[in-house]
């Protein structure tokens, strides 16, 4: 399949694998490139040496473009950046932050740009600030969210009509018959991210896989929405936090109870009661762990199935 999202990434296959924080390191995103998707290292949860490290790896492991997710309400984001300059990565997505800060830089430097955006205001303001594409992201998205709370069946044909650059959907997407239904909305691209956590080579911990598994609808939800919104499975952690904001805590109370490496506890260690579990509503249609290439190749089987058929 070919269109603006294949030809902007030089790819075969308008699908983006999400870079999502413990999950998505070079052996996920070089998977997913090498099976003729955009696979993307989250950055979010690496030291500048750690993720040069994984640019390297990921670079020695595919021929193909991939890219490097850089969530911008991070400190010490302008180390990362020049670890991707220096590295030649093809391909930035930005997120949760101002599109305007790196994008111009980025781009000066030859790398595509996309930005990750809740609502049709930022997509415009991304497009602005010369963004290559954006990402549509609805609330049943997991990790970090938008606080509109707007879903992707609302948000993804708001914001193709509000830009002219290609739009990527993302929230709620972890099959074929879900991507149709955001490339008929007018997405010309689909980002897949709670799928790809139940990968082989996502470097998630197996307790956090088995939990995605498990996850039945109704079993993840918007927390913390003082602030930053984030979307989790129901645990402990979740219960604590769910507690803390009936009885009106402070964002200082708030920051406090979500301490240091909340994330890593819950999602790369495996602590599954007292752990930050940051997953998308698709975790309700996840029954298997297979490797990258196969859901890969799973998505769009069934996504050019479903074109070759007349409507129901």
């Amino acid at each position: 399949m070919q269109n603006r999202i294949t030809a902007l990434f030089n790819i075969e296959i308008p699908l983006v694998q999400a870079g999502m924080i413990w999950a998505s390191g070079w052996k996920l995103a070089s998977a997913v490139s090498n099976a003729g998707a955009l696979g993307l290292i989250g950055s979010g949860s690496m030291y500048p040496d750690v993720l040069r490290l994984h640019i390297q790896k990921c670079k020695a492991a595919t021929n193909k473009p991939f890219g490097v997710n850089v969530p911008l309400l991070y400190p010490g984001i302008e180390k990362h950046m020049q670890v991707i300059i220096e590295e030649k990565v093809p391909v930035v997505f930005t997120s949760a932050g101002n599109p305007a800060t790196w994008t111009s830089t980025l781009k000066k430097e030859g790398i595509k740009v996309v930005h990750v955006v809740s609502s049709s205001k930022f997509a415009q303001k991304s497009e602005a600030a010369g963004c290559d594409a954006v990402v549509a992201e609805g609330f049943e998205a997991g990790g970090h969210n938008g606080r509109e709370e707007t879903t992707t069946m609302v948000l993804v044909p708001a914001v193709c009509a509000a830009v002219k650059i290609p739009v990527i959907a993302a929230g709620g997407i972890a099959t074929g018959r879900q991507a149709m239904a955001a490339m008929v909305l007018g997405a010309a691209g689909v980002q897949v991210g709670s799928r790809f956590v139940a990968s082989d080579e996502a470097s998630s911990h197996i307790n956090f896989k088995q939990a995605v598994l498990a996850a039945n609808e109704g079993d993840t939800i918007l927390s913390l929405k003082k602030l930053t919104p984030v979307r989790l499975i129901k645990n402990n952690f979740f219960d604590a936090v769910k507690t803390a904001e009936e009885n009106g805590a402070s964002t200082a109370i708030l920051q406090d109870l979500l301490g240091r490496g909340r994330a890593k506890k819950g999602m790369f260690d495996g602590d599954m009661e007292e752990g930050e579990l940051e997953i998308g509503q698709a975790s309700a249609l996840i029954k298997s762990i297979k490797p990258a290439a196969e859901i890969v190749k799973e998505i769009w089987m069934e996504l050019e199935a479903l074109a070759k058929q007349p409507f129901k």
